[in-house]
């Protein structure tokens, strides 16, 4: 058999990320199909329901002879069951591609290493976890929502050079949340909110900010806008209740859902961040951006449920307000955006 070459697998890795935004709850994969050293034929999952990878891969080759001899490379393993779409393996068997190189096994339940197995069974030589870290990272809402039963979830905020992420203010005080992060930053978190599933904030900063919760500042789907209101406090008149893009709040009264708002009951004597992820997983939401507040921050924090921090720093000073939250770890990336600093934090 042919050489494994990662080159080809780096290729499905930016063939796939053709699809974000689109493919949800689906993963993103690309396919790229070599024979005699040439690439024959390419594809990527474009749209959710629509035809898979590799079947669009197999598809866009002239000549179906080559497929004999040919690699198949896939980031991610193809399907063998029947959902949407018919199971990608059997149309691997059919055209009888001897060789699959895969990036790495698919968690979902109904693949799991069935597919991996049918390939072997049919005599196809198959590789497996080829570029797997960087395969996995390209899916990590997927792999996190499979693997841990949550969303995969990233914890924002910006804060002031003395570690400030507010001043201090209550309804009376009129007081208008601070602008921290320049221009720059702001359009880059609408951008995250566009890749985002969901976004959470807390009682007090609905209360406070009257946020939108949207993509304003850019082209993008609005992600599905969640907000604890223990007892629904928020008044009626507030962009959370708009109705302008679906919405959950999380209470612990009962309340009448409309379009685009739905109340739902949670027990607020217990801890109420496991009961709103095990919704959100029911839901199958894969992905979750908390904005706040700092409460509600630090709740994630010390419950360990998260995956990233996404930290912006200015060089603004206000030497007393509310405190950031309090994190013991070195960043995995710093930039600098605008006169912002931005530092990316992993749990891992």
């Amino acid at each position: 058999m042919s050489l494994i070459n990662e080159g080809y697998m780096k290729q499905c890795l930016n063939f796939a990320i053709k699809g974000m935004g689109n493919v949800a709850p689906n993963p993103m994969v690309g396919s790229v199909i070599v024979a005699d050293n040439k690439i024959i034929g390419i594809g990527y999952h474009k749209q959710y329901g629509g035809a898979h990878a590799e079947v669009n891969a197999i598809n866009s080759v002239l000549d179906k002879k080559l497929l004999k001899k040919a690699v198949l490379y896939v980031n991610l393993e193809p399907c063998s069951h029947f959902d949407k779409t018919p199971p990608c393996v059997d149309l691997i068997i059919k055209h009888k591609i001897p060789q699959v190189v895969i990036g790495c096994v698919d968690p979902f339940a109904k693949v799991n290493g069935q597919g991996i197995k049918r390939l072997g069974r049919a005599g196809v030589d198959v590789k497996v976890n080829i570029l797997q870290n960087e395969c996995r990272a390209l899916n990590k809402n997927f792999f996190t929502y499979h693997e841990k039963k949550r969303p995969y979830i990233i914890l924002k905020w910006a804060e002031t050079a003395d570690r400030f992420i507010d001043a201090r203010r209550d309804k009376e005080s009129g007081l208008e949340a601070m602008q921290i992060s320049n221009r720059r930053s702001k359009i880059l978190i609408h951008k995250w909110r566009s890749q985002m599933e969901a976004i959470m904030v807390g009682t007090n900063t609905a209360l406070l900010d009257n946020p939108h919760l949207t993509t304003r500042e850019v082209r993008g789907k609005n992600p599905l806008r969640v907000a604890i209101d223990r007892d629904l406090k928020i008044p009626k008149q507030f962009n959370l209740l708009d109705k302008s893009t679906p919405t959950i709040i999380f209470a612990e009264k009962n309340a009448a859902s409309k379009h685009n708002l739905e109340f739902v009951k949670i027990n607020f004597k217990k801890n109420i961040i496991p009961q709103i992820l095990k919704e959100l997983y029911k839901r199958k939401v894969q992905s979750l951006m908390v904005e706040g507040g700092a409460q509600l921050l630090s709740s994630f924090i010390k419950d360990n449920l998260w995956d990233e921090m996404r930290v912006f720093s200015s060089k603004k000073k206000i030497k007393n307000g509310v405190k950031a939250p309090v994190i013991d770890l070195r960043p995995k990336k710093m930039e600098k955006i605008g006169s912002d600093k931005l530092q990316t934090f992993l749990n891992i």
